[in-house]
């Protein structure tokens, strides 16, 4: 019952967005991914993030890699700890 309690509905990927993980800053507004799907691309922080959600390294992020360069992706959303913990114990993210 308390576990339950403690369940949020979190924001999920659609079918163009993966679960990613941030393994590297690489200055300005740009990090290194690990995206749930295998690959390695360059993400890019939207100006609209920039300056209000600060993005570390070991963050879970929702990322939309790139239509015309695969190994591009903009970040769309960072989760908290507690939320990325959540996503782990459910299975979506190793």
């Amino acid at each position: 019952m308390s576990e339950e309690r403690g369940r949020r509905n979190l924001r999920m990927p659609n079918s163009d967005q993966v679960f990613a993980v941030v393994t590297e800053h690489l200055g300005g507004n740009h990090v290194r991914l690990r995206c749930a799907d295998g690959e390695e691309r360059m993400g890019r922080i939207p100006g609209r993030m920039k300056y209000r959600t600060w993005i570390n390294e070991g963050d879970v992020v929702i990322a939309e890699p790139w239509d015309w360069q695969d190994e591009k992706a903009n970040i769309e959303w960072r989760y908290t700890s507690e939320d990325a913990q959540q996503l782990r114990e459910e299975g979506h993210i190793d």
